[in-house]
C-alpha cells in the first residue's frame, strides 16, 4: 500500500453491512466498547508479545473514505446511499487504550480497548485484527528466537517467503524482538532498520570458478564481507575463501547441511588456516528450536527467513475483536469455545520484589483491585478523540520493552517445550 493512502477498504464487506443496518434501525450511535484479546496462546507457546500497535494507530488515522473508495462501494452496491453519505464524513473520533507495542500478553489480556459509537468502532475490526494478529505472531516467534540465540545476532531474511508488504512488517517485528538487521531495503526506508547482505549461490555459479567469484566479491565489498562457502564442497570453499581474502576475512556463511557439525569443522579449519577472527554465519530453514540446538556450537550469527515470516508455525496470534459493553452495560458472547467476558476491562501484572512476573490480573475497568508495590498497570492511553496521545515511542524503546519483558518471565516460561503460560491469568 502507498504510504499515506486510505486504509478504508482493508476491511470485510460485512463490517459495512452491519454499519448500514445499525444506521437503519437507529442503533449506530449507541456507546460501545470493543476489546481485542486472545482466548489462548498458540500451541506450545508460553507467552505472546504485542506487535503492530503503532501500525494500527497510524492505519486508523487513514481509515477514511474518499471519492475512489465511495465509488467502489456504490458501484458494487455494498451499502445504501445513506450509509455512503455517512462514510463520506467518517474518521474515527473515539478512544483507544491498549498494551504498548513490545509488551508481553497472555490469554485474556485486553490488548486493545476501543471506545466509541457502534458505528465508529465496528468498522475498525478487520483493520485492527489483520495488523495485530500478523505482527504479534511474528514478534512472538522472533522473541523466542532471540531468547534461544542467547546474545548472538540474528539477521532477518524472509522477504522471498512471504507477501511483499508482509515482508516489511515482518522485518519491523523481528527488529523489535531483538534481531540485529534485515535483508529488506523497504524496511530500511519505512522504519530505518539496519540492512545487510552480500552474495547468494547464483553469484558463485555465475563465475567460472569459486575463486573467481570470491575475488570479485572481495574486490567489490572488501575483506570484511561474508563469503558463502557451500556452493560446492565446503572444506574446499573455506580454503579458497581464505586463500582469496586472507586471514582477515570477515565471515563465512553456511546455508545447508547439518550446520552444527559443519560449523564445528569450519571453526577448526579456519583456526588452522590462521583465520581465528573470521566469524561463522549459519542459515537455512532455522527456527527457534534449531537455534537452541546450536547454542553449544561455534556459530557467531544466524540468518532466519521462512520460519520467521510464517510465525514459526503460528502465523496468526488468534486474536479477536469483541463487543463487550453497550450503553455502559456488559455484554458477552456465550457460544461454546468462543466465549467472551463482558464489560470494559483493564489489567495489571503482579511481580515479585525481584521483578519476576507472577500473574496477569484482568479486571473490570470500573473495579480495579488493590495495587501492590511491584504491580504494573498494563494498558495505556493511545488515542483520545481519534488523535494520538503523546509522542510515539522509538523503535529502540520498543526493543527495550521486549527485552525487559523477557527478563521478567519466570525461567521456566522461556522454555521451548510445551507447557502452561509462563504466568497465569486471573480474572478479578
Amino acid at each position: 500500500m502507498r504510504t499515506g493512502s486510505s486504509t478504508a477498504l482493508l476491511t470485510d464487506h460485512y463490517e459495512l453491512t452491519m454499519l448500514a443496518s445499525a444506521l437503519s434501525d437507529g442503533t449506530a450511535d449507541r456507546p460501545c466498547v470493543f476489546e481485542t484479546f486472545a482466548r489462548r496462546l498458540p500451541d506450545g507457546r508460553r507467552y505472546g508479545v504485542v506487535g503492530g500497535t503503532a501500525r494500527v494507530l497510524e492505519a486508523i488515522t487513514r481509515f477514511t473514505f474518499g471519492e475512489e473508495e465511495l465509488r467502489l462501494l456504490a458501484d458494487r452496491e455494498v451499502v445504501d446511499p445513506r450509509t455512503l453519505d455517512w462514510l463520506a464524513g467518517y474518521s474515527f473520533s473515539g478512544d483507544v487504550d491498549g498494551y504498548p507495542e513490545g509488551e508481553l500478553y497472555f490469554p485474556g489480556s485486553p490488548i486493545l480497548t476501543v471506545r466509541g459509537t457502534f458505528a465508529d468502532a465496528v468498522v475498525l475490526e478487520t483493520l485492527v485484527l489483520s495488523i495485530v494478529n500478523h505482527d504479534s505472531a511474528i514478534l512472538s516467534a522472533a522473541a523466542r528466537m532471540v531468547s534461544a540465540a542467547n546474545g548472538r545476532p540474528i539477521i532477518e531474511m524472509g522477504s522471498r517467503r512471504t507477501h511483499e508488504n508482509a515482508a516489511v512488517s515482518s522485518a519491523r517485528a523481528a527488529y523489535l524482538a531483538g534481531f540485529t538487521a534485515t535483508s529488506n531495503l523497504e524496511a530500511a526506508r519505512q522504519h530505518a532498520i539496519p540492512t545487510t547482505g552480500t552474495c547468494a549461490h547464483a553469484f558463485t555459479l555465475l563465475h567460472d570458478s569459486e575463486a573467481a567469484a570470491f575475488e570479485a566479491q572481495v574486490k567489490a565489498l572488501g575483506v570484511s564481507t561474508t563469503l558463502l562457502v557451500d556452493t560446492y564442497d565446503i572444506t574446499q570453499g573455506i580454503s579458497t575463501a581464505i586463500e582469496v581474502a586472507g586471514t582477515s576475512l570477515g565471515a563465512i556463511r553456511i546455508d545447508s547441511g547439518d550446520v552444527g557439525v559443519l560449523a564445528r569443522q569450519a571453526r577448526e579449519q579456519l583456526d588452522t588456516l590462521g583465520a581465528k577472527n573470521t566469524k561463522i554465519v549459519v542459515s537455512g530453514d532455522l527456527d527457534e528450536y534449531a537455534i537452541a540446538s546450536l547454542r553449544a556450537e561455534p556459530v557467531d550469527a544466524y540468518g532466519v527467513g521462512t520460519s520467521l515470516v510464517t510465525g514459526s508455525g503460528a502465523p496468526t496470534a488468534g486474536m479477536v475483536y469483541k463487543l463487550v459493553a453497550v450503553d455502559g452495560r456488559p455484554v458477552a458472547k456465550r457460544s461454546s469455545h468462543k466465549e467472551s467476558r463482558g464489560g470494559a476491562k483493564s489489567a495489571l501484572r503482579r511481580h515479585k520484589p525481584t521483578g519476576t512476573a507472577l500473574e496477569e490480573v484482568v479486571h473490570l475497568a470500573s473495579a480495579a483491585p488493590e495495587r501492590g508495590e511491584h504491580d504494573r498497570v498494563l494498558p495505556v492511553p493511545l488515542l483520545r478523540g481519534g488523535q494520538p496521545v503523546g509522542a510515539a515511542p522509538t523503535l529502540e524503546e520498543y526493543r527495550a520493552r521486549v527485552r525487559q519483558g523477557l527478563v521478567s518471565l519466570p525461567w521456566e516460561g522461556l522454555k521451548l517445550s510445551h507447557g502452561e503460560p509462563a504466568i497465569p491469568t486471573v480474572f478479578a
